[in-house]
């Protein structure tokens, strides 16, 4: 435990630590395989259990990271489309755009940032929206405000649990990320019911 404390120390006290989490925020906009939440809250328990570099910096650095990802995702859509490569005609990926189309022609703005909330459907709403030409000082102006959101959602979690669990830095970063990631599934579930619900009642 002490040679992991040690390990966190070190990353946090590198000038490479906040630029290596906006790396992976940013890569998490494109592959939903990145840990860019995970990043995000265990930064946040660093930030009150070593105070190394403080909370706001981290919100700030992952919103930023957020909100380029994001946008790039966009461009993508915009200039490419959501048909050009193999794995954008995939099944999943295909329902995922397609429910992303249905729901942007409706509300596109709570589309948007809610979706920065739900990894798989972030990287879907996000290429439609490009593809679908939603208005670049709309998407931009709401993708913003959505970054800045779920960073200090995310960020927040972790300060908030390093301030209340004891048995250190450690044992805080552990637990952060499994209440980062069980809220994440909860909203992710609460999503899809609702939705199964409105298509159910539309029938």
């Amino acid at each position: 435990m002490d040679g992991v404390d040690a390990w966190l120390q070190a990353i946090a006290a590198s000038p490479w630590a906040l630029p290596g989490m906006a790396a992976l925020v940013f890569a998490d906009a494109f592959l939903v395989v990145i840990p860019g939440e995970a990043a995000v809250t265990a930064f946040g328990t660093l930030a009150v259990s070593h105070a190394t570099f403080p909370l706001a910096s981290v919100i700030l650095v992952a919103a930023a990271a957020a909100f380029a990802g994001d946008a790039c995702c966009y461009l993508v859509g915009r200039t490419v489309g959501v048909e050009r490569w193999a794995w954008m005609r995939g099944p999943r990926v295909g329902a995922a755009l397609e429910w992303a189309r249905a729901r942007l022609e409706r509300n596109a703005a709570v589309v948007l940032f809610t979706a920065r909330f739900v990894p798989f459907a972030r990287l879907a709403v996000n290429l439609a929206a490009g593809a679908a030409r939603v208005n670049p000082g709309r998407y931009l102006g709401v993708a913003a405000v959505a970054a800045l959101a779920w960073a200090a959602y995310q960020a927040v979690i972790g300060a908030i649990v390093a301030a209340v669990v004891p048995g250190g830095p450690v044992v805080a970063v552990v637990v952060s990320i499994v209440v980062a990631v069980g809220i994440g599934v909860a909203i992710d579930l609460v999503l899809a019911r609702r939705a199964k619900r409105r298509e159910a009642a539309r029938r």
